[in-house]
């Protein structure tokens, strides 16, 4: 079953990374992620990972009372921002909830896990 993995950082230490260079601590974590990438490559139960855009560069396509509209940021003032995803391949949840607490272990921010629906969604 595949599962969503979306990765949330605070919007002020994403401000932060983004003004300077990354610090060691964020380099040395980032080195983690990918050796534990690497290892669930040899598993088969990586699909896809990837990093998003700063949040203030975002477009949001809502309905309002005059149509959809499309409007420049985030939807909402949020404390935290969705900063990644991965896409992981694995036989139940319980092995998705293990994925994603090495990555909180490695990264240190919280990780949401979705389903993701298709012809294997099963929840």
């Amino acid at each position: 079953m595949k599962y969503l993995l979306l990765g949330y950082t605070p919007a002020a230490a994403w401000d932060a990374d983004t003004a300077d260079a990354p610090s060691e601590e964020a380099l040395a974590a980032f080195a983690t992620y990918q050796e534990f990438e690497k290892e669930l490559t040899e598993t088969g139960e990586f699909v896809t990972s990837m990093g998003l855009g700063h949040p203030a560069v975002s477009t949001t396509v809502h309905r309002s009372e005059t149509g959809v509209v499309a409007t420049d940021g985030p939807f909402a003032e949020l404390k935290e921002v969705l900063a990644s995803f991965a896409v992981i391949d694995v036989a139940s949840h319980e092995r998705a909830v293990e994925i994603a607490a090495r990555i909180v272990d490695a990264l240190g921010e919280p990780v949401e896990i979705r389903p993701v629906m298709g012809d294997d969604f099963t929840a």
